[in-house]
């Protein structure tokens, strides 16, 4: 069974995939001491958002995997599993992303 949500989502993991990718490399190649004093921390904006996309289409594409396409009786028990699943991987995202805003704020890298 095809679901029309599966191709949307392929294509925003991969294309969310390439920006964090291609962001990461060009931080790395910001961060050297003199080109550092250029650079806002507001372009850590890009590889956060880009690292959303890929966590959100991957959540979709699992629960199109998981959910929506099983057959058994037992779907209220797959539902709260996934949502356990998917709450601790957020709260995982957020926790790495907080991390990130506050070492920036207090100068830690």
């Amino acid at each position: 069974m095809q679901q029309p949500w599966r191709k949307r989502l392929l294509a925003t993991e991969f294309i969310s995939l390439a920006v964090l990718v291609a962001s990461m490399a060009w931080l790395s190649s910001v961060g050297e001491p003199a080109q550092a004093a250029n650079a806002s921390p507001a372009w850590l904006l890009v590889p956060a958002l880009a690292s959303l996309g890929v966590f959100a289409s991957f959540t979709g594409l699992m629960y199109l995997r998981w959910i929506a396409s099983a057959e058994s009786g037992h779907t209220f028990r797959n539902k709260l599993i996934f949502a356990l699943l998917a709450v601790t991987l957020t709260g995982v995202w957020i926790y790495a992303v907080a991390g990130t805003w506050m070492s920036l704020e207090t100068g830690n890298t």
